[in-house]
């Protein structure tokens, strides 16, 4: 069901005009990564050109110390950087009873059967960061909320998993069950909305990033609770529409694309679904894929392709041309089932995929118009487990696992290992390529990588 609601919040209208994927080449041109999988959503550069090696000392232009915890990813317009953090304080409420509950699924792959965490007593500040690119240096923060979470989280999850979104003018942020936000590019809250609290599967918290197109934001809300997809006006962060949806918790973030003059909005989850950006109408939905998902839709030409790795593997290229239910039929254009990412996304780089196995450093790269493998199933040295997604440029591709070591192969019809380098600290946040660099957020620091 389709509801169009008319909540309202006024506070400061800011200049419209947001980005398309069909408007990204010329913006990454002027030095942007705007959102969460760069300028196409798909994890690729055509622009940029960063180094092939790296270490804790060796091409590192500058590194930050990161107040708090957060795994989302930096984003770039011109010459900033975003990214959002949750800061722990002393302050406390009084503490909960612990939850006992089984949690046999774990998006790291955690054991199974251990109880879930204590939640939270203690007040965390959620704050968006910006700082100078070329020196590092921190040009402002502003702390959108101060609350207590009412839910722990994966033990290798964050209150700070999404990243941010900005056309330049504007800056989206979600915190989630903490509030919508809406920034001027100099950190001065426009305006803010408050959702609710969602109840994710097992607690292991929230993760998904906000999609923006023009004065359309539009913000994923599948939990255990009443699930729906949510378009804000982005001028006021009134409702323009609201369409239920029936899914459980999901982590990927929406795919917004224009076909045939039409925008799409395009979520991944245990259906994959198509709603008019417009109005909130579903126009089409596909079924087969698998538990937990998390990876984002990707375009390529004239079809989306979805794929979820839990408990199963599913890849689904289908048609824009899609309407109603089309599952099982000439609409998918083509399928696999042998492997697919968890927690990370693919690249899509020159017509191929390159993906991993679960979360497992087993690669593969895939034909994105026919399906066809092109480098079969290969563990890559040096990297266990990923949580990061591949990034992709300069004719090659970027994994970086969770121990803070990055491999960088060659794009290709074989597997070549051009470099493998480490920074020594811990990183689940995907890369963000720009110009000449690459930034990388750890655990605790955030790395501009870059030759001198």
């Amino acid at each position: 069901m389709m509801r169009v609601l008319a909540a309202g919040l006024i506070l400061w209208s800011v200049a419209a005009g947001g980005i398309s994927p069909q408007e990204a080449p010329a913006q990454e041109s002027r030095g942007h990564w705007p959102q969460w999988r760069g300028p196409e959503a798909n994890g690729a550069s055509e622009t940029a050109n960063p180094p092939i090696e790296w270490g804790p000392e060796k091409n590192v232009k500058w590194k930050v110390a990161v107040p708090g915890q957060g795994s989302g990813s930096p984003i770039v317009w011109g010459e900033r950087v975003y990214l959002l953090t949750a800061l722990k304080t002393d302050r406390q409420q009084e503490p909960r009873a612990e939850a006992r509950e089984e949690t046999p699924e774990a998006p790291g792959g955690g054991r199974r059967g251990r109880a879930r965490a204590e939640a939270p007593h203690h007040y965390y500040q959620f704050i968006v960061l910006c700082y100078d690119r070329e020196s590092g240096e921190e040009i402002w923060r502003t702390v959108a909320a101060e609350e207590v979470p009412h839910e722990p989280g994966h033990e290798t999850n964050s209150f700070a998993s999404s990243s941010p979104v900005t056309d330049g003018k504007r800056l989206f942020v979600s915190f989630g069950s903490r509030g919508i936000f809406c920034f001027d590019m100099n950190g001065n809250k426009q305006w803010e909305r408050d959702l609710g609290q969602m109840e994710t599967r097992a607690g292991f918290g929230e993760g998904s990033s906000p999609a923006l197109d023009g004065d359309v934001l539009i913000i994923p809300w599948d939990h255990e609770g009443d699930s729906s997809v949510i378009a804000l006006d982005a001028n006021s962060g009134r409702t323009l529409w609201e369409s239920e949806r029936d899914e459980r918790t999901t982590w990927a973030t929406p795919l917004i694309t224009e076909y045939q003059g039409r925008k799409q909005v395009i979520t991944n989850g245990t259906r994959v679904r198509s709603y008019d950006l417009n109005t909130g109408e579903l126009l089409w939905e596909c079924g087969g894929q698998v538990q937990n998902p998390i990876p984002s839709p990707i375009r390529f030409r004239d079809s989306v392709i979805c794929m979820t790795g839990f408990r199963g593997n599913a890849i689904y290229s289908i048609s824009l041309e899609a309407r109603g239910d089309v599952t099982d039929t000439a609409e998918v254009l083509w399928s696999r089932e042998d492997a697919a990412p968890y927690v990370p996304s693919a690249a899509l780089y020159k017509g191929r995929l390159y993906l991993t196995k679960a979360n497992n450093a087993i690669v593969t790269s895939i034909d994105a118009e026919t399906g066809e493998v092109v480098i079969p199933q290969q563990r890559l040295p040096g990297i266990r487990m990923l949580y990061a997604s591949p990034v992709a440029a300069a004719e090659r591709i970027y994994f970086t696992g969770r121990d803070g070591t990055t491999v960088v192969i060659k794009h290709g019809d074989a597997l070549e290992v051009l470099a493998t380098n480490s920074i020594g600290e811990p990183v689940d946040a995907s890369p963000a390529l720009v110009g000449d660099e690459l930034l990388l957020r750890s655990s605790s620091h955030l790395y501009c990588i870059a030759q001198p």
